[in-house]
């Protein structure tokens, strides 16, 4: 059994490819849920006031779903990785003054306490997707509550997930989504299954 984790910006298809994996290596998706986060609407329309409720929410719901994998079956292919919650969305809120130090320090603590329980991917794929895709796609799925996401933030997320990756020491699949088209072009969806079978076969 194998554990792949999919990362990337809102808007960066993680989900679309999470759903065609899975179907194309019989793996086990896991989705992350939006609609199991009271404080999201909330959330975008005022940061500041709901930030560290929207972020501890969201760590517990991932933490609760990491739980449930370690008793699966088969390989598992996951649609955003555990320690996105921190290094990436909960420490853009943090570096923009959106959530002050001592939300941040308490939320530091509480996601490291969780970190060392779980595994770490055997695989990471990430989805370089640059600011103006991204928006494209946010657009097109019409999400009401991504309507409203300021320029600032988006962009500050793609900052920190690049930093995120330069330094990541695990296996990794960095995808430069302006080279393909997994949906639209099955060349390119199988170009990426390639790299994803010859980097699962040398963790072995």
């Amino acid at each position: 059994m194998q554990y792949i984790a999919i990362a990337g910006n809102i808007g960066s298809g993680k989900t679309t490819l999470t759903k065609m994996l899975s179907e194309h290596f019989n793996w086990i998706p896991e989705f992350e849920s939006t609609a199991d986060n009271p404080y999201l609407e909330d959330f975008y329309n005022d940061m500041k006031r709901w930030a560290f409720h929207a972020q501890v929410r969201f760590l517990d719901n991932s933490f609760q779903q990491m739980l449930d994998l370690r008793n699966a079956s088969k390989s598992i292919v996951q649609d955003r990785s555990f320690d996105e919650n921190a290094h990436i969305f909960a420490k853009n809120l943090h570096t923009s003054g959106i959530m002050d130090d001592r939300d941040f320090e308490s939320y530091w603590k509480l996601f490291k306490s969780m970190s060392s329980q779980l595994p770490k991917p055997d695989l990471l794929i990430y989805l370089d997707t640059d600011y103006d895709r991204l928006i494209s796609q946010i657009q097109k799925r019409g999400r009401s509550y991504e309507q409203t996401i300021p320029e600032d933030y988006l962009k500050g997320l793609n900052v920190l997930y690049n930093q995120w990756i330069d330094q990541y020491t695990g296996p990794l699949l960095r995808i430069k989504m302006d080279d393909y088209d997994f949906v639209e072009n099955t060349e390119d969806f199988y170009r990426i299954v390639n790299q994803i079978d010859e980097q699962l076969s040398v963790s072995k």
